[in-house]
């Protein structure tokens, strides 16, 4: 049950883990889907490359037909259209890239998306929400400035740099030495810093991660806060957490700073040199003054790309910080991956080698919970019992005896470390997980609404459900009523986590749900723990109804739900300690004796 993170992870200056290093390469996948659109953008970057390297040339003949006084109307009209039609062409290159960087987000939140809404639970019980949530959102982001802050148009400014420099060359070689001497160093620099920006781009969004999860945190608990008188407390513990993230992003302000004024003293320093040399040569009369103006132009148009590409180096490594968190996730080997190549493909009630073999089986399982920072918790320990075909069977106990995480393993949101779980006779591990839980009408312990509609939380599990199927479920839960009363009836919105409903209604909503699956197996954890006397009966005699020619696995506290169970299984610090009738249990049991007395039952 311990994830293990694929790929190279590395240590940071001080020792930290800075997480699974993202190369260029990595990028790639992203940028091919949507090849046929660079490769056009990088076509408009050539043909506006070779017009800007056209245009120094047409200027120094613009100089020589001055100096000669011969005509330069032609001359003028030829420059203008090489500056308009440049121009044109860079908006045109503007936008596609615009376009495709949106794009190339949408692409890394699709498969993010679809990947972590099919992580296995374990998962998600070792990592915060909010920071999922920043992955997907500020992340993803990131990648957007790979594309639209200069790596595309660094292609094509690599070519008007190379053009730059063979135009210089052929124009004054000693010119041309001075200034890749300056470009040189600049590079130099600007490569060490790069390293610096995507380690600390990684730190940036590891923070963000943090501060969205803390967010998440107190907004989801914020009546639970404000009851406590906490809410100064957590906003300042926030804020904390808040200001650690800004002190991320300072790191990364000082990594990147140079970059600009590198960029800056290198334009500077190159254009003096050429002024103050260059009009040295041209008063020795080494070179015309034509070539010198051809010449600086030529610089401009060599330190621009130049300049794109140190703002792409600096872009690029924040992206790579970031998607070095996106990798992290995607790496992690889905539910359906850990299924078997060679699973069942059959549903259990037809695919059960025995037709008398017993609904459920569980078969000296045991089962530990490993927490990411290498804890074990040993939850269940040696377990064997069977609920036979269309029975309903209570598991009972105290708190914290493993009654939930047998549910949780029936669904294989875990998989057990010893034993067998199996259903119609099959281990469970031998069948797709979808066709495994198609079986199960499940009720958890604190009964989630999900933000939306009341008939969006029904049809959850059965999409294709009439309106009147709807009705009728609610009607077995003692619902409809309720609902009808508000004007929007099924459409009525239940907010954030079925906050606009009572604990009662999200309860009786979620076994709605479950009914309108219409499974073989009922799942029902504490299925009527929120609920009064009058509803409780009521529930309980739908549920007898619902559960005719079904098998019922349900969890109890309050025994008077299931003295009339055909089995109860009693359950202590992770093991079985007794199973019988309600009135066997009474004798056979301390404990069951025990839990009944304190509930009047004896």
């Amino acid at each position: 049950m311990t994830a293990s993170l694929p790929g190279a992870r590395r240590r940071g200056r001080r020792g930290e883990d800075t997480g699974p290093r993202a190369r260029f390469r990595d990028l790639l996948p992203y940028l091919a889907e949507h090849r046929p659109v660079l490769v056009a953008v990088v076509i408009l970057g050539v043909i506006g490359a070779a017009l800007s390297l056209a245009q120094p040339l047409l200027v120094q003949q613009v100089v020589a037909r001055v100096q000669a006084g011969t005509a330069i109307g032609g001359i003028v009209a030829i420059v203008a259209a090489a500056v308009a039609v440049g121009a044109v062409l860079s908006g045109v290159q503007h936008y596609l890239l615009q376009r495709t960087g949106t794009s190339v987000v949408l692409s890394a939140r699709t498969r993010l998306i679809r990947h972590l809404l099919r992580l296995p639970v374990a998962d998600f019980d070792r990592r915060r929400t909010g920071d999922l949530v920043a992955r997907v959102g500020t992340d993803t982001t990131l990648l957007y400035a790979v594309l639209t802050q200069g790596l595309v148009d660094a292609v094509g400014g690599s070519l008007t740099f190379v053009g730059a420099i063979i135009g210089m060359a052929i124009l004054d070689p000693v010119l041309l030495g001075l200034t890749v001497l300056i470009v040189l160093f600049a590079i130099v620099v600007v490569g060490g810093l790069t390293r610096r920006i995507r380690v600390a781009s990684r730190r940036q969004q590891d923070a963000v991660g943090v501060l969205t999860a803390e967010v998440e945190r107190s907004i989801s608990a914020v009546r639970t806060i404000r009851a406590s008188g906490a809410t100064e407390r957590e906003t300042e513990a926030v804020v904390g957490v808040a200001k650690k993230a800004w002190n991320a992003g300072v790191d990364v302000a000082k990594a990147s700073a140079p970059v600009v004024p590198i960029a800056s003293l290198t334009l500077n320093l190159a254009f003096l040199v050429v002024i103050g040399v260059g009009g040295f040569r041209v008063a020795s009369g080494a070179i015309p003054i034509g070539s010198l103006i051809a010449f600086l132009l030529f610089l401009f148009l060599m330190v621009m790309p130049l300049g794109q590409a140190f703002g792409a180096a600096s872009s690029v490594a924040s992206a790579l910080g970031a998607l070095g968190r996106i990798t992290e996730v995607l790496d992690l080997p889905s539910e359906t991956a850990q299924d078997p190549a060679d699973a069942e493909v059959r549903g259990p009630a037809n695919a059960a080698a025995r037709p008398d073999a017993p609904a459920i089986e569980f078969d000296h399982v045991g089962f530990s919970y490993r927490g990411g920072d290498g804890t074990v918790v040993q939850v269940l320990d040696d377990v064997s019992f069977a609920v036979p075909r269309g029975t309903r069977t209570a598991l009972v106990g105290p708190s914290g005896a493993g009654k939930s995480t047998m549910l949780s393993l029936l669904e294989r949101f875990y998989d057990v470390d010893a034993g067998a779980v199996r259903i119609g006779g099959i281990d469970l591990t031998r069948l797709p997980r979808e066709v495994l839980r198609a079986q199960f009408g499940y009720v958890e312990q604190d009964a989630p609404a999900l933000a939306g509609s009341i008939r969006d939380n029904l049809t959850l599990a059965a999409p294709l459900a009439s309106q009147d199927d709807c009705l009728r479920v609610l009607d077995a839960v003692n619902l409809r009523a309720a609902i009808l009363k508000h004007p929007d009836g099924l459409d009525a919105q239940v907010g954030e986590e079925g906050v606009l409903l009572s604990g009662g209604e999200r309860q009786r909503l979620a076994i709605a749900r479950a009914l309108l699956a219409d499974a073989p197996i009922l799942l029902l954890d504490e299925s009527t723990s929120n609920l009064d006397g009058r509803n409780e009966q009521l529930l309980r005699d739908s549920l007898a109804a619902a559960a005719e020619g079904r098998t019922t696995v349900v969890i109890a506290h309050r025994l008077s739900t299931v003295v009339d169970a055909d089995q109860i299984v009693v359950v202590d610090n992770g093991r079985v300690v007794a199973a019988g009738r309600h009135d066997d249990l009474l004798t056979e049991s301390p404990l069951y004796r025990e839990l009944a007395a304190t509930q009047l039952l004896v």
